[in-house]
């Protein structure tokens, strides 16, 4: 099953559609670059853009940065305030007329990661995947179960939210060397061991495909690993949502 599968970011919304039963893209990604925070209409424009360019009629997965329940936005930390309350799934049927499912980006990219990525992750009885763009995501699996909608970018890291401090983003907002920006997310990571004790830590969205300029600055006991999916995770995941809901559309 072929399903169009949308990753909805702060800085640009992107699609591909995507074949479910492998995890590879089958079109190309369309990227809708964003210079400035983007009320709901204008990125639901964007994804029914993406869904025209790609020729594209079913159902659509699409991942949002903040807690999705039932499809539902309830907090937007990087995006237009506007959304929370609001249904994205039913904004999207509105303007495409196509069926959709909405759920939080990290747990989409995290649950492509555990179908697609590394096999060995299934031997681990607690994963925690962070995505690291914008902001950082993160989704847990227990015993190959996702927790969803944890926002675990959010906590406080030396006097500011981890994710102000230590995202793909602020690397480049301060001009952080990798060293510099290695350093503070070592400390994040450190963080995150001490109160959950994962297994394995999984690294995704922009700065994984760089994992080897930086890895070796962190000194967590749980080993870190670069996700194999690299920044396409969260396409693939959305359309994995939108494929188990519609499995016959």
């Amino acid at each position: 099953m072929n399903i169009l599968g949308i990753d909805i970011g702060g800085s640009a919304t992107k699609g591909a559609i995507v074949d479910t039963k492998t995890g590879l893209l089958v079109s190309e990604r369309v990227r809708i670059a964003s210079k400035t925070i983007q009320e709901p209409a204008a990125i639901v424009k964007s994804i029914n853009k993406i869904r025209k360019e790609l020729n594209y009629e079913g159902p659509i997965g699409a991942g949002f940065p903040g807690v999705v329940k039932h499809g539902k936005i309830f907090t937007s930390a990087n995006l237009d305030k506007d959304w929370i309350g609001k249904s994205l799934e039913n904004m999207i049927w509105e303007k495409t007329g196509q069926p959709a499912v909405v759920l939080n980006d990290a747990d989409a990219a995290g649950l492509a990661e555990m179908r697609f990525g590394a096999s060995e992750l299934k031997l681990y009885d607690f994963v925690m995947f962070l995505t690291i763009g914008t902001g950082i995501g993160s989704a847990l699996f227990v015993k190959g179960k996702l927790w969803p909608n944890t926002e675990l970018g959010h906590i406080e890291l030396r006097g500011k939210e981890a994710e102000h401090r230590a995202s793909a983003a602020i690397k480049t907002r301060e001009k952080l060397t990798w060293k510099q920006w290695a350093t503070r997310f070592n400390d994040l990571l450190l963080t995150y061991e001490a109160l959950f004790s994962p297994d394995i830590f999984v690294l995704g969205g922009g700065v994984s495909h760089s994992f080897g300029k930086y890895s070796k600055y962190f000194t967590t006991k749980s080993p870190v690993v670069a996700a194999k999916l690299e920044n396409l995770a969260g396409i693939v995941g959305a359309a994995m949502a939108a494929h188990e809901k519609y499995p016959q559309a």
